[in-house]
């Protein structure tokens, strides 16, 4: 009895272990499963993260190197500009000598040197008129006198214009159109502002110059037969425009001496913060702009 019950129980407990194997075989192939593909995913957000990673260290190291660049190209802009700015006091401290020395020098030949001329030829002509004396030698004296003073009073009108002191820029600079016109070219002068305008002593003598200057280069160097000079006043800003009908040049290659004359005039146009600008091609003339602020 005792063996029968045994073999019963032996069945059934042999019957139960065969039963789970059997059962837990697709639950462990389903959590193997599972697992390979969270190892897959996590391997891939691995390496979506190791990605992203040298992304962002390449963006980081273009942005350092541009950024260094930036730098380094601002502070040789920065240098280029003190550069500029040094050179421009330095022509700009030049021409202020320049025109100091000419103001002193043509207000010594006018008030002193030529009116000793003056004085020495009414002394002789009341010496002569009052003795009767006419000789050649006297003669002589006195046209050497004439042409002495009349040579002095051309050096220091070239210096410091009369006719710029007295009258004011306008009258001036169409002067300096009339002497400077021949059979070989003719400067016509045009103007929009009155003629009664006057500006400070100081901005009316470097306009001139800057003028007589340009003017001097069209002759020079343009073989132009005619130029125009216009000027305007228009919101607080003194334009001027010369054009001429000459055989151009480039403006990016231009001679040492010719350059340096433009780098003069753009100095002095500079110190007023004014604006210089010119335009010119082969064998289609040249044009000039220059626009200065007028302070109040």
């Amino acid at each position: 009895m005792l063996l029968i019950i045994n073999a019963i129980n032996g069945n059934l407990l042999y019957g139960r272990q065969n039963k789970f194997p059997k059962e837990s075989i697709p639950q462990l192939q389903h959590s193997n499963a599972d697992n390979a593909k969270l190892q897959e995913i996590e391997q891939l957000k691995n390496k979506k993260v190791v990605s992203l990673t040298i992304v962002l260290i390449i963006i980081l190291f273009f942005l350092f190197y541009f950024f260094y660049q930036n730098n380094k190209l601002k502070q040789k802009i920065r240098r280029k500009d003190i550069k500029q700015k040094i050179l421009l006091n330095v022509i700009n401290s030049g021409i202020d000598s320049q025109e100091i020395e000419r103001k002193k020098i043509a207000s010594f030949l006018h008030d002193n040197v030529n009116s000793l001329l003056s004085s020495a030829g009414l002394h002789l002509n009341t010496f002569t008129a009052q003795n009767k004396i006419e000789s050649e030698e006297i003669k002589k004296t006195k046209a050497i006198l004439t042409e002495a003073h009349d040579l002095l009073r051309d050096i220091s009108h070239d210096l410091v214009p009369s006719l710029l002191v007295r009258f004011g820029l306008l009258y001036a600079l169409e002067d300096l159109c009339e002497r400077n016109s021949n059979t070989t070219i003719d400067f016509v002068f045009s103007s929009k502002i009155s003629t009664s305008k006057r500006y400070t002593e100081k901005f009316e003598m470097k306009i001139y110059f800057i003028v007589s200057e340009l003017f001097s280069n069209i002759i020079k160097h343009s073989n132009a037969t005619k130029a125009e000079i216009f000027l305007n006043e228009n919101q607080n800003n003194f334009t001027i425009k010369i054009k001429d009908d000459g055989i151009g040049f480039n403006t990016k290659k231009t001679n040492g001496t010719e350059g340096f004359g433009l780098n003069r005039i753009r100095a002095r146009v500079k110190k007023f913060k004014g604006n210089f600008e010119v335009i010119s091609k082969a064998n289609q003339g040249t044009t000039i702009k220059i626009k200065i602020p007028l302070l109040h």
